[in-house]
């Protein structure tokens, strides 16, 4: 079974191959000839290239090598938990070579997932970062949320957050909305390949965001959770409402935005991330309950002083531990 995505380089000469060069594992679709490019300072990550790409697929890899000790670093952090080594092939997905031929890998996880290949991107290496860390998520994600539309989802955000958006061309969230924005709140579509229950979630996970939720406190409910596990629950597991109120509160604001969903982020989240990072998690979550507590009482109709009291009872309440059930 593949999980796979779909949609600043340094001058260096080509180098031969490696007389001492590992073996490479069996890719889950390459079936050319592996060259072996070079390991991470970390030797958590072992690159290797499709010689046929030339100088420009070796570029690709060589700053791949150099770059994936940041991606996987940053990867760790995000889940809060050590990854283990994995192999990476650059080469061209569906003969493509501008990225958008995605990536793959095998599973769930570092056992079997463990050999990543990624589509090559000439000129743009960043984009080859990008697609490595969606993969690398997924091995994150405590072996099945990955292949479900949740787990999707919060793969494509990691990429689109460590590979600062460059990956914007794989944006399934406009797609949801143009199709009738199909409930996939209450529901976790069991498929990674849907656009419209991916971009459900995406949106969401901007929603969740703008409020002040950090992609990682996000991430590791989210694998608490598991497959089974529901956009609603992760919403009441952060502690920004009733699981009842989720799908009714995310599509009030979407009905609020300025204009038709037209990227991943309508709601900003990725962008303000960086921006609230030196702020404090429990004002970030109080901030949360209060813009959540606003919504679903004015979605009610209900009263100014009923407003205020909500908002009163949102920044007195106690913190909301993320629920293991």
């Amino acid at each position: 079974m593949h999980h796979r995505i779909k949609a600043t380089s340094i001058s260096r000469k080509p180098q031969a191959v490696r007389r001492d060069a590992p073996a490479p594992p069996q890719w889950p679709t390459y079936q050319g000839q592996s060259q072996f490019v070079g390991t991470s300072p970390s030797g958590r990550v072992t690159v290797y290239v499709d010689p046929t790409l030339g100088q420009p697929g070796l570029q690709n890899a060589q700053d791949l090598v150099s770059d994936a000790d940041r991606v996987v670093t940053a990867n760790d952090q995000i889940f809060n938990s050590q990854g283990q080594p994995v192999s990476v092939i650059v080469y061209a997905l569906d003969g493509r070579t501008d990225g958008t031929g995605g990536a793959d890998h095998g599973g769930c996880d570092y056992n079997i997932g463990a050999a990543i290949e990624v589509c090559a991107s000439f000129g743009s290496s960043a984009r080859v970062s990008a697609l490595f860390e969606a993969e690398l998520s997924e091995c994150s994600m405590g072996g099945n949320l990955c292949g479900v539309s949740t787990g999707e989802g919060l793969s494509r955000w990691c990429a689109t957050v460590i590979g600062n958006n460059v990956l914007s061309d794989f944006a399934t969230a406009p797609t949801w909305q143009q199709d009738g924005m199909q409930d996939f709140v209450d529901q976790t579509d069991p498929t990674d390949g849907n656009p419209d229950s991916t971009g459900c979630t995406m949106a969401f996970l901007s929603w969740l965001m703008s409020q002040g939720y950090t992609l990682s406190q996000i991430a590791q409910a989210m694998v608490k959770r598991g497959a089974n596990g529901t956009l609603a629950q992760l919403y009441a597991d952060l502690g920004a409402g009733s699981a009842g109120d989720a799908w009714n509160n995310f599509t009030t604001a979407v009905q609020n935005l300025n204009g038709p969903i037209s990227s991943d982020d309508p709601f900003g989240g990725g962008a303000q991330l960086s921006q609230l990072s030196h702020i404090n998690p429990e004002t970030l979550a109080m901030a949360g309950r209060i813009f959540s507590a606003i919504v679903s009482d004015v979605a009610a109709g209900k009263s100014h002083q009923r407003i205020v009291a909500s908002v009163r009872a949102a920044m007195t309440s106690a913190p909301h531990e993320v629920a293991a059930d």
